[in-house]
């Protein structure tokens, strides 16, 4: 049974960042096998992941129904892209990458929705993790690509907006009867501020797990482009969520929460 991360939030909030930061511990880990699922089509998962030369399913939906001659006889269309998309999986040295990616165009995502879910639903039990980085607008959540997930992580800026809307995500969930096991809010960014917070914070019924501070090295990482595996070894955000993980291995149930 895999072990589902789910982390969403606002743009700008750093949750691809926290999503790769989880993909390199449990990597470093060697606590099993790792499905990084890069659920935002504006999201780089696979960039901050080092990862080259992605395949994504929006861009294997679109050339096969440009092409559609490429479909054998005695096979489905969908049946199809669901073998091509699982043959494209990105493949890396101690996780795989599966992408959503984002169309040329403003189209509909209906259809690389509903594969996307099927894609999860196979691939799902050859992992020990999985760990998704959502859409910010919730997107994803809505249409329930996951049914069950072990630990959701919402993360917030150190702002009152950030954590509303952190709360609406929570809520979000519950309405769409997605069982989540284990759920924490996560504040980013952070400048000392997060006192100030405290009555915010309180109205979401969200367990704040982690503060984790503003970070030069991260910033810095992100404007050039650089993989979270660069990070040094001794970062402060990297060793916080390192925490969460420790924390957790230390109740025996050997999961993020």
């Amino acid at each position: 049974m895999s072990n589902i991360i789910a982390i969403a939030g606002k743009g700008g909030t750093g949750k691809t960042t926290l999503a790769a930061l989880i993909v390199r511990i449990l990597k470093e880990e060697n606590s099993g096998s790792i499905l990084a699922i890069d659920a935002d089509p504006n999201s780089n998962l696979g960039e901050l992941l080092g990862v080259k030369d992605i395949s994504t399913i929006v861009e294997i939906i679109d050339e096969i129904s440009e092409n559609p001659g490429q479909v054998p006889r005695g096979i489905t269309k969908d049946r199809f892209i669901n073998l091509k998309v699982q043959e494209s999986l990105n493949e890396e040295e101690g996780f795989d990458l599966l992408s959503m990616g984002r169309p040329e165009g403003p189209g509909c995502y209906c259809f690389a929705n509903n594969m996307l879910r099927e894609v999860i639903k196979k691939l799902m039990d050859n992992y020990s993790h999985v760990v998704i980085d959502n859409e910010a607008g919730m997107e994803h959540l809505s249409r329930r690509l996951v049914r069950i997930i072990d630990t959701l992580f919402i993360i917030s800026d150190t702002t009152a907006v950030g954590i509303r809307s952190a709360s609406r995500i929570s809520k979000l969930a519950d309405g769409l009867n997605i069982k989540i096991k284990n759920r924490f809010l996560i504040l980013n960014k952070s400048k000392g501020n997060q006192d100030l917070l405290k009555a915010e914070i309180d109205k979401t019924a969200l367990n704040l797990k982690k503060v984790l501070p503003l970070n030069e090295e991260i910033e810095g990482a992100s404007v050039k482009s650089k993989s979270i595996f660069e990070l040094s070894d001794k970062n402060l955000v990297l060793n916080s969520v390192r925490d969460i993980w420790k924390h957790q291995s230390r109740t025996g149930q050997g999961r993020l929460a």
